[in-house]
């Protein structure tokens, strides 16, 4: 009977075309605001690295300065200072270790026909490719003894290789950075990892890959400046040193351990290392050391922000209004069809029955508007692509969200047709016969 049924259901929305038209309009308009903000808030809240975000951990030390401190408040900053980095590096913990920041580049061209021009990147250690599932298109990454030395050695992403070298495998080949010739030694395939947990200063959570990657240690030894956010509680001296000597904040560090049950060992050492500062007299403050693995880390710096989540709940407040318009018009076209039903009736239709046929039509209208309301939904996230450039790696759709949009529809549908259903099972057949 749900193949016959269903057969109406689809016979059915040519009847009262006009109706029908706007009940199927009002649905998928619904569905795609829904859909859509739904789509973003699930690509900004993803997990970046499924089955691997619980063994990764950021660590957090709190050394600011006593004055105008207040025990148990909340701080701002998210990056540590280098020498904290450093001795973490050190530590042993954790199967591997990295600190990284932010910097830019002048590239030197090879081809004359290609004039200078700036790229972005980080400044690494060998373990983040590792530790973030980095692909590797020509070569691998750097040594530990590069890393040790501060080798001038450069993995350049896909496309910025490709722009210098074209096809060809660029690996053992120099190329000019910030005036100082580097060996690329590596090139690393097309890579997004969204969010961009690994380092949330200087940029959108959002934003596209990294276009090179030079040891952390050349960076230094090159003095190059940071691309992102710093913090100094503090005035410090000239020079790049005495940076790297103060307690101003502008590297991130990361540890991966081999399981999720090593973070309270890494939270203990974590504390000892504290304590161990504290009598060399940092760390005045003796605030609680924090450790967060992926997603504490992503809900500490609110990679998604409330408007993101307000907007998701009024999107559904918009949908829901869209109900109640479309329950409105279901009533209005069951009830011209009072007489349809009551001879149903009298020739032995249960209200069971006549129940399941209406309620397979209004999921028939939920279909339709899924099917329109998708459509609509790869519009708007088309038209967000287009009007925000960091907004547009997460306004896609994946197979989940596409799969939901169905769901969203078809209950919508189900649910607004509850009360006309149930309406129209109500007509009583004698009082019906007796109009005819």
């Amino acid at each position: 009977m749900f193949g016959y049924y269903f057969m109406l259901g689809v016979r059915s929305l040519r009847r009262n075309p006009v109706l029908t038209a706007l009940m199927v309009l009002t649905l998928a308009v619904g569905v795609a605001a829904s859909v859509s903000t739904l789509t973003i808030l699930h690509m900004m809240s993803n997990d970046p690295l499924p089955g691997k975000s619980s063994r990764l951990f950021v660590p957090l030390i709190d050394n600011g300065p006593l004055e105008g401190y207040t025990p148990g408040e909340r701080a701002d900053d998210i990056q540590i200072s280098y020498q904290d980095a450093i001795n973490m590096l050190k530590s042993g913990q954790g199967v591997r270790r990295t600190a990284l920041y932010g910097v830019g580049a002048a590239v030197e061209p090879p081809r004359r026909d290609i004039a200078p021009f700036t790229i972005v990147g980080l400044a690494p250690t060998r373990d983040f490719f590792a530790m973030f599932d980095v692909p590797f298109l020509h070569g691998q990454a750097w040594t530990e003894q590069d890393d040790a030395r501060g080798a001038d050695v450069v993995v350049l992403s896909r496309a910025i290789a490709e722009k210098l070298f074209g096809d060809a495998d660029p690996v053992g080949k120099r190329l000019n950075l910030m005036g100082f010739p580097f060996t690329v030694v590596g090139v690393a395939d097309t890579w997004k990892l969204l969010p961009r947990v690994y380092l949330l200063q200087g940029g959108s959570p959002y934003a596209t890959g990294e276009e090179f990657f030079i040891p952390l240690s050349s960076a230094i030894r090159h003095e190059t400046s940071h691309y992102g956010g710093m913090s100094c509680t503090a005035n410090i001296g000239p020079g790049f040193a005495a940076r790297l000597a103060s307690e101003c904040t502008w590297i991130t560090a990361w540890f991966e351990t081999a399981s999720a049950g090593d973070r309270a060992d890494l939270q203990s050492w974590l504390d000892n290392y504290a304590a161990d500062q504290r009598k060399l007299g940092r760390l005045k403050r003796n605030a609680p050391n924090q450790l967060f693995d992926v997603p504490g880390w992503m809900d500490y710096t609110h990679v998604v922000g409330k408007d993101s989540k307000l907007q998701t709940w009024l999107a559904f407040g918009f949908l829901a209004l869209c109900l109640v318009n479309t329950i409105g018009l279901l009533l209005a076209k069951f009830s011209v069809r009072a007489s349809e039903i009551g001879v149903r009736r009298a020739l032995g239709a249960s209200r069971a029955e006549i129940f399941r046929q209406f309620l397979i039509e209004t999921t028939v209208v939920g279909l339709v508007g899924g099917v329109l309301g998708l459509l609509l939904a790869f519009g708007a996230l088309a038209l967000i692509r287009l009007s925000s450039k960091s907004m547009a790696s997460v306004a896609h759709m994946d197979w989940q969200m596409l799969g939901l949009t169905f769901v969203i529809s078809v209950g919508a549908a189900i649910v607004a047709g509850l009360l006309p259903t149930w309406r129209a099972c109500q007509v009583t057949p004698a009082i019906q016969l007796k109009s005819q």
